[in-house]
């Protein structure tokens, strides 16, 4: 990308990412900014693992504004997941809290809800020390057959991301150097057990900054299970349950319906330990 083009496009994600923001949170007060400032909530999982429903939700309870997936700071991960850790916090930091300002929610905690964060993680921690971390883990095969619904790992799929990144078959920056072509070669199912297998991880590298909330959990028990949720992130736990109303318990065990008994196996095979980990075997 010429630096004409990236200047551009980044001109573009700022403004759509201060837009949105802007509509979200429509006019609040600014109060203790700088306290605000240094407590943002870094909402991570999967994709198709209830990241947006959650993060829009706490962006909901007073004192918190979601910020959506932040354009720059998504577009920016890929590079930045390889940089020195104190250079990708300085770029994380100085992201942020320009859409903060533009957006005039600097008074307010940021939630920020991309998933690739999982990868930058460290980073993003040390640029915000005072951060927590919400990792959302559903079940791979409810994952894998949200991915293959949406096909955005599909060969052959047109178009492009919410960051003007191609959809298709490719080998992102998180699969593994050494595993790249296989990963060109793999069902579509095994991708997005890869993807689902590589986010969890990653999300797991800072385990005394993050709770863990099982999308199943919230689904079915919205009470009892936000609650540790609202602990660690310092929100009102009524309003937080409240806001969380909106989540359904529908698409739990979608897989029986949607895979093929070769799909489950696929996703099975490039995910079964983590799986077992986590007790979805």
């Amino acid at each position: 990308m010429t630096a004409p083009a990236g200047a551009a496009r980044n001109l573009r994600l700022y403004g759509a990412a201060v837009a949105r923001v802007l509509a979200r949170s429509g006019r609040r007060s600014l109060r203790d900014a700088d306290a605000a400032s240094e407590r943002p909530v870094f909402v991570l999982g999967s994709p198709r693992s209830g990241t947006s429903f959650v993060a829009r939700s706490i962006g909901t309870v007073p004192g918190f504004a979601d910020l959506g997936e932040l354009g720059p700071w998504k577009a920016a991960i890929p590079e930045l997941a390889t940089a020195d850790e104190e250079v990708a916090a300085r770029e994380l930091r100085r992201m942020l809290e320009r859409v903060r300002r533009y957006a005039l929610v600097r008074g307010l905690r940021a939630v920020e809800q991309s998933p690739e964060t999982s990868f930058v993680l460290p980073a993003a921690l040390h640029a915000y020390p005072q951060a927590v971390v919400v990792h959302m883990i559903r079940d791979p095969r409810d994952v894998a057959a949200s991915l293959l619904q949406k096909g955005w790992l599909r060969a052959g799929r047109p178009g492009r991301d919410d960051v003007g990144e191609p959809y298709g078959h490719y080998a992102r920056f998180w699969v593994e150097p050494d595993r790249r072509e296989e990963f060109d070669r793999a069902g579509e199912a095994r991708r997005a057990a890869w993807a689902w297998r590589r986010y969890v991880t990653a999300a797991q590298g800072a385990p005394s900054s993050t709770v863990d909330v099982r999308y199943e959990e919230l689904a079915t028990d919205r009470e009892t299970a936000s609650e540790p949720l609202a602990a660690h992130i310092g929100a009102d736990p009524v309003l937080l349950a409240e806001a969380l109303r909106g989540m359904h318990a529908e698409s739990i065990g979608r897989w029986h319906r949607n895979l093929t008994s070769q799909q489950v196996d696929e996703v099975e095979s490039e995910a079964g330990d983590l799986m077992q980990e986590l007790g979805y075997s």
